[in-house]
């Protein structure tokens, strides 16, 4: 497995992570989680992630459950968790979401709950939150760092120019700035990551831990004539993934695509996620699997990545046609 440096932090997460959206609950129940995180471990996997919002706080009690059987030694692994949405979905009240500093600080004590941890390695802002200034957000985190309750703090789908702004409180105010960005990153969903962020790899360093790097399983081509009953475009809440990647001029793609890995000798998936940790700019990109071979065959993208070279760069991007350029006009 490769270890890859979280920006320009010290900490090294493995090239290749598991995380528990949608399955963990919804699609698996602990002894499968049990299995998967096992076998996501003993191959060098050493970041595992979580939220609050997951299952409305089911994942984070099944990755509790699994770590606390497990046993692995403490130092071995890290653990994020993300804040914004609550856990009480519709239930919700006013100050149990968004980025206030009682929203964060009480989200980080009921993720640590949740997990039986003691510290959360990494902790996430799940979205920007307009109603909140950024200078709390940042010192929320940085006395949550203090207190040793996290040891760093990121974003996930904030803006370049938002980042920007936390770093310039942090360093007006001598705090610790975010570290790392969760954005979705894939071969139909680029612009954050291939442009947006560019500015802030550059000047302040940003590490990444990419979710859907198979777009929600569309990239393995299993939704090619439909979608499986089991699958999670299925599950009820889930239908927007079915909108928005069940499209007919991304499925003749995908189907491109899946030529080009066949000559590779590889599965469509593993081409997919190889294609991602590519990008240098990727700390690690969070697998998720609800069976072992389907975890296996994506662990697999480690051996894949090598096949990518400059000519088959170019031919997947003569299929995509998708490559996000600033527009100087």
């Amino acid at each position: 497995m490769e270890y890859r440096y979280l920006g320009k932090s010290g900490l090294q997460l493995s090239v290749l992570s598991f995380g528990s959206w949608v399955t963990f609950h919804k699609q698996i129940e602990d002894n499968t989680a049990d299995e998967l995180m096992g076998i996501a471990y003993d191959n060098g996997i050493n970041f595992f992630d979580n939220a609050e919002v997951y299952a409305l706080g089911e994942s984070e009690k099944m990755m509790g459950r699994v770590l606390k059987k497990k046993n692995w030694d403490r130092a071995s692994y890290t653990i994020s968790s993300k804040a914004y949405f609550g856990w009480r979905g519709k239930n919700n009240k006013p100050n149990q979401t968004g980025l206030s500093r009682k929203h964060l600080t009480e989200a980080c004590h009921e993720a640590l709950q949740r997990l039986q941890l003691d510290y959360l390695d990494l902790f996430f802002c799940h979205r920007p939150d307009t109603n909140v200034p950024i200078e709390e957000v940042v010192w929320t985190m940085n006395t949550l760092i203090q207190q040793g309750k996290i040891l760093y703090w990121g974003t996930s789908q904030w803006s370049g120019a938002e980042i920007m702004e936390a770093h310039r409180v942090a360093d007006k105010n001598h705090l610790i700035g975010p570290t790392m960005e969760q954005p979705q990153y894939n071969m139909f969903e680029r612009n954050k990551m291939e442009l947006d962020y560019l500015p802030v790899f550059k000047n302040v360093g940003l590490g990444t831990t990419i979710w859907s790097p198979l777009a929600a399983g569309f990239l393995t081509g299993k939704y090619n004539e439909g979608f499986p009953e089991d699958s999670r475009f299925a599950i009820k809440g889930f239908e927007w993934l079915r909108d928005r990647w069940l499209k007919e001029d991304r499925i003749n793609k995908v189907k491109q695509l899946a030529v080009v890995a066949k000559k590779l000798d590889s599965s469509l998936a593993s081409l997919a996620i190889a294609w991602c940790i590519k990008n240098p700019n990727v700390t690690t990109a969070i697998l998720g699997a609800t069976k072992k071979e389907q975890l296996l065959e994506n662990l697999k993208a480690l051996e894949t990545v090598n096949k990518l070279t400059p000519d088959i760069l170019t031919i997947i991007e003569d299929i995509l046609q998708n490559k996000p350029y600033l527009d100087l006009a």
